[in-house]
């Protein structure tokens, strides 16, 4: 870089020169991180870095599905007690989702949940073709409401992010929807903050890791494809004053919820005499836009090392839990503490706070079918439960997978050849010992395909290659 020479020892001007010119050189999207943070109430920057870059926003698009989905639900042309119908459509979208069959019905008050905690790709869609009658009349319905509310540098093509080209934000539009949703539909906003829900027997913790952990944390959302990154739209209040963050681009789930912590974290405790000497950044809505591409990330993110990571919100950290450590790995964080000095001892870190536990709270139910109470809703849990093909499957699988092949194996070497004749007794009347084991399993014998079923009435020949085969798919 000869070209600086003349620049570099005649005075600190020259430096001012020095950084303009690498500022023009190295362009901002090339730093592949987008970070925003604005006053909730009145939508004053107080930091921004590439926050007008375009990006893709991945499952904080579901942001807006609920924001439609509520403003009908405000204006009366649905309730939250609307019965849906998920879809062939809804049923096969890539995870996260809740794997419900075509046919299986939900309210738009539990597929809201199930959308905005697990991040649930056919719950997006149903509540699209619900609300908007198809993908493309719901896509069409949030670009209406995106445009209404200042956000030019935003087009939808789905209901929950899942990669598409057209499919484009930025932080700056990100934290506008986020004050809408405050400001808009009060009444509602509880459910951008509930810490977790259960769904039958299973367990599901928001994916935002500030839920729970962080002081003040109540919203939003998270999201990731290999081409945005770990985004997190996050917010929090103390002492009355709300903040929102925005995180695009983070290398990891847990990344996007250190640097979320840490830009609340310096503007919550900014206490610097001199803060008043810094230029206002001015409004969210007034940011100026930047006439560019996203910027893609897929090979940062999921090439190489991370070649098997899901396209979902679902990446090894979240799954792996809250273990000790699962956040150790953090970096950046300097000597920020969660309250202001005085008298009150030092705080930990973010990434230490954010490896903890989240604080104990009663999981909201959700489940299938109308709106229940009372025993009612403590039976369709217990039905739910029993239908629970996507958490317990495979655990079944392998149980039901041990129990024929322990058997026809102990029949088959001491050469009882008319065993296969009662298997097929067996299966024509299912009256016999066996026959209520399979019984008490029929989520797993449901989820299989005719085809599969069917070898369970053979011979003994073919029935025991086919038991294993045939369970081995499903764990």
């Amino acid at each position: 870089m000869h070209f600086l020479r003349p620049l570099s020892c005649k005075s600190p001007l020259s430096w001012l020169a020095v950084v303009a010119v690498l500022a023009v050189v190295v362009p901002a999207a090339a730093r592949a991180e987008a970070l925003l943070v604005v006053e909730a109430d009145s939508g004053k920057v107080l930091q921004a870095e590439n926050a007008t870059i375009p990006w893709y926003p991945a499952s904080v698009t579901k942001l807006m599905t609920a924001y439609v989905t509520l403003t009908a639900v405000k204006e009366g042309r649905v309730t939250l007690d609307t019965l849906l119908t998920v879809s062939p459509v809804a049923a096969s979208q890539s995870p996260s989702k809740m794997g419900f069959r075509p046919g299986t019905q939900v309210t738009v008050d539990n597929a809201l949940k199930m959308m905005l905690v697990k991040s649930a790709n056919d719950m997006a869609v149903v509540l699209a073709e619900g609300v908007g009658g198809s993908i493309d009349g719901f896509s069409a319905q949030m670009n209406a409401a995106a445009q209404k509310l200042g956000m030019t540098q935003t087009s939808y093509v789905n209901p929950n992010g899942l990669p598409a080209d057209g499919q484009i934000t930025s932080a700056r539009d990100l934290a506008i929807l986020a004050r809408a949703i405050i400001h808009d539909l009060p009444e509602y906003e509880y459910f951008v903050h509930i810490p977790s829900i259960r769904y039958g027997r299973k367990i599901t913790q928001n994916f935002n890791r500030l839920i729970g952990r962080y002081p003040g944390a109540d919203g939003f959302k998270t999201g990731f494809i290999c081409a945005s990154g770990y985004n997190l739209v996050a917010s929090a209040t103390r002492n009355g004053r709300r903040l929102i963050a925005v995180v695009l681009g983070a290398s990891s789930g847990t990344m996007r919820a250190v640097r979320a912590a840490q830009l609340l974290d310096r503007h919550f405790n900014n206490t610097n005499p001199l803060t008043w000497l810094q230029p206002s950044l001015g409004l969210v809505n007034n940011l100026p836009p930047v006439d560019a591409s996203p910027p893609n990330l897929r090979d940062e993110m999921c090439g190489g090392k991370h070649h098997r990571r899901p396209a979902s919100d679902e990446d090894e950290e979240t799954i792996a839990g809250n273990g000790p450590g699962s956040l150790s790995t953090a970096g950046g964080e300097g000597s920020t503490s969660f309250y202001t000095a005085g008298l009150q001892p030092p705080m930990p870190k973010p990434s230490e706070l954010l490896a903890a536990g989240p604080a104990a709270s009663e999981p909201i139910p959700v489940y299938t079918g109308p709106t229940k109470t009372g025993p009612a809703l403590i039976a369709a849990v217990a039905v739910d439960s029993e239908r629970q093909t996507p958490v317990h499957h495979g655990k079944k699988s392998r149980v039901a997978a041990k129990k024929p092949d322990a058997a026809p194996a102990t029949q088959a070497d001491a050469g009882a050849k008319p065993v296969s004749k009662r298997a097929v007794v067996r299966h024509a009347s299912a009256k016999p010992d066996a026959a209520p084991k399979v019984a008490e399993k029929p989520v797993a014998a449901a989820d299989k395909p005719p085809s599969a079923q069917k070898p369970a009435a053979k011979p003994k020949a073919a029935a025991k290659p086919k038991s294993t085969t045939d369970t081995k798919p499903t764990g």
